[in-house]
């Protein structure tokens, strides 16, 4: 198995207590790998924040079987172990990647190794399907060179188009020296369908060996990097690429990363897009300050979507800052990024340091915010990044460190998002539309740069296309379908504020009265025992109602009710009990006419005929008029 990393000769003394970095923040170990002979170990990527506010994420080693694990872990430090991996032949093994929950609810992630191929020894890795509670689905089993990609290092992101797009570390076509291919960029449905969209041929035209995953772009292309390939020779093999591609393959390399000392090399992360639509990643060497092997220390830089690059900022390792940093970043809440570095810092207990994080804005401007300590009371070694939680604060794992033999931690640190002071406001808090449906966006402002989420109460009704969470300001654009019905109702939550969407329907019931007529008979009867005279008038009521449904595809089913009530209120609790006909749903596009003639007694002058739903809710009504 390859687990694409440094050499690293790790020495570690064993600490009194925590050591902090002098700018550092508050930083907690809130749970330790390996405290069971089944716990997972070694966490190699990062975590998400699912829709039930745990965070989910994979372990590379570990599990009762050994191959990995899937987990989830509460913010204050409930774990659980969701899935252990068998292996090959019936199962994927090795998670190194994170997961992505996927607009279904489920996490969807891929192994390195595993599957059903024989191509690759242990198999050449797999995509998988986790639910919430545990249920898995391998989907995909990959089949290696020449015929497919192999070893998918990276995670899935989903498009918009509901796919989800990846990157394997080898396989492809093969190219010119590349017997087991340089890498390819897949899709793959929710239900597994895989397509192979792009080979990459190495250098010097193309980038090799894509161990990041990709993020889909505001234009809808897809951008990632390679760690090799690119036009440059100042490294072997190439000092990596920056690359856009289509949903559909069309490919095109960015920029070509040239190495120390003017630029970074060996991008292994993943890139993010900023709130100014450029994106920001790091590479894992290269920059101005460089150690011994004349490698450098990484840097962090910004390209444009056209490929525009700047080197943002250059690392300067141990004692007094990060080096190597081997994960990509996130923006905060407040527009900065945060991110790891995989060695440097303050502390002594590892070689070159034991890892830091940091914060960095798009200019550029730079502070180290932690510096990891290692065992037997923290992390160190992050390869992962930082996901912002709901509470504001920052969330990741290292992948050596902890209580438990060193087998890796997840950590939160508050960087001083104000997470406990949150407070949410929208621009507006409903809207209007025609049937036709069509797109809008509402704008959201979160207090301290406080994480908030979007969520639509009938996704087929209200579609949220992005925003559906955001840190500090942001923007939910969502779109309302059309409508074929009758009018509706429904609503998005945002930052825990309610936005109501009305719509009226293409498709309306109408209903009609005509002849509405009452006329009344009075008969006088004397009783000659006792001599008293009684009058009874007896009134008769008649109407025509004309239902019509036009467009729907049910009318509701309703009651005519003569109801001998005083005044048009509607109180099924008052009065004597009503004349009632029920009526059966119209279909689409069919009327009825309901005749109803009814003797009462009395004069029904001002008082109502109503038709209501089985809910008793008023559909049209009539008043009865005097007598002829």
């Amino acid at each position: 198995m390859k687990i694409l990393r440094n050499s690293l000769v790790i020495v570690l003394v064993v600490l009194a207590g925590r050591t902090f970095h002098a700018n550092a923040q508050t930083e907690t170990a809130i749970y330790s790998f390996g405290s069971s002979v089944y716990d997972g170990s070694e966490p190699y990527a990062g975590l998400v924040q699912g829709s039930d506010s745990n965070f989910y994420g994979t372990t590379l080693f570990g599990g009762t079987n050994g191959y990995g694990t899937v987990f989830w872990i509460s913010p204050s430090g409930t774990h659980t172990t969701l899935y252990s991996f068998v292996g090959s032949p019936n199962d994927g093994s090795y998670p190194q990647a994170g997961l992505v929950q996927g607009s279904d609810s489920n996490f969807y992630g891929t192994t390195i190794e595993g599957g059903t191929s024989t191509n690759c020894n242990g198999g050449c890795g797999t995509v998988f399907r986790i639910s919430l509670s545990g249920s898995y689905t391998t989907l995909y089993s990959f089949a290696g060179s020449p015929n497919d990609g192999s070893e998918p290092y990276a995670g899935l992101v989903q498009g918009s188009d509901g796919n989800f797009y990846g990157t394997t570390f080898l396989g492809g076509t093969t190219g010119t020296g590349g017997t087991n291919g340089y890498g390819t960029v897949f899709r793959i449905s929710p239900s597994g369908t895989h397509t192979t969209l792009y080979s990459f041929a190495g250098s010097p035209n193309d980038g090799s060996y894509p161990q990041a995953g990709l993020v889909q772009g505001s234009d809808s292309n897809f951008y990632g990097t390679t760690i090799q390939g690119g036009t440059s020779t100042n490294c072997n093999g190439g000092c990596g690429t920056v690359f856009r591609i289509s949903p559909s393959g069309t490919y095109t390399t960015l920029y070509s990363f040239a190495g120390s000392p003017n630029d970074g090399a060996y991008p292994y992360a993943a890139l993010v897009q900023g709130s100014d639509s450029n994106f920001y990643g790091t590479t894992e060497y290269g920059g101005t300050n460089y150690d011994v092997a004349g490698l450098g220390y990484g840097t962090v830089f910004r390209i444009s979507p056209s490929g525009t690059h700047t080197t943002l900022y250059s690392f300067a390792g141990s004692p007094n800052d990060g080096s190597e940093p081997y994960a990509g970043l996130a923006q905060g809440g407040d527009g900065n990024f945060y991110g790891t570095t995989y060695d440097g810092g303050t502390s002594t207990n590892c070689n070159g340091g034991c890892g830091t994080v940091f914060r960095i804005s798009p200019s550029g401007t730079y502070t180290t915010l932690y510096s990891f300590a290692g065992s037997p009371d923290d992390g160190f070694y992050p390869e992962a990044g930082l996901v912002q939680g709901s509470d504001s604060n920052f969330y990741g794992t290292t992948s050596f460190g902890g209580t438990n033999a060193r087998e890796g931690t997840v950590f939160e640190i508050d960087v001083g998002g104000g997470g406990t002071n949150c407070t949410f406001s929208i621009t507006s808090n409903s809207a209007n539309f025609s049937a036709a449906g069509g797109s809008c966006n509402v704008s959201v402002t979160a207090s301290n740069g406080c994480a908030w989420t979007a969520t639509s109460s009938d996704p087929s009704f209200i579609t949220i296309n992005s925003g559906s969470s955001g840190l500090g300001s942001g923007t939910v654009s969502y779109t309302v379908a059309a409508n074929p019905g009758t009018a509706r109702s429904g609503t998005m939550t945002i930052g825990g504020q309610t936005f109501t969407v009305d719509q009226t329907g293409a498709a309306s019931v109408t209903y009609s009265w005509s002849s509405v007529v009452q006329t009344c008979k009075t008969k006088t009867k004397i009783n000659k025992k006792t001599e008293t005279t009684n009058t009874t008038t007896t009134c008769t009521i008649a109407f025509k109602l004309v239902v019509s449904n036009t467009g729907a595809t049910k009318s509701p089913k309703f009651s005519v009710l003569l109801w001998l009530e005083q005044g048009c209120a509607f109180n099924p609790t008052v009065g004597p009990a009503p004349l009632a006909k029920k009526v059966k749903a119209l279909k689409e596009n069919k009327s009825a006419t309901i005749k109803v003639k009814a003797k009462v007694i009395g004069d029904q002058a001002g008082t109502f005929i109503f038709v209501t739903d089985p809910d008793n809710n008023v559909l049209a009504s009539v008043e009865v008029p005097s007598p002829e």
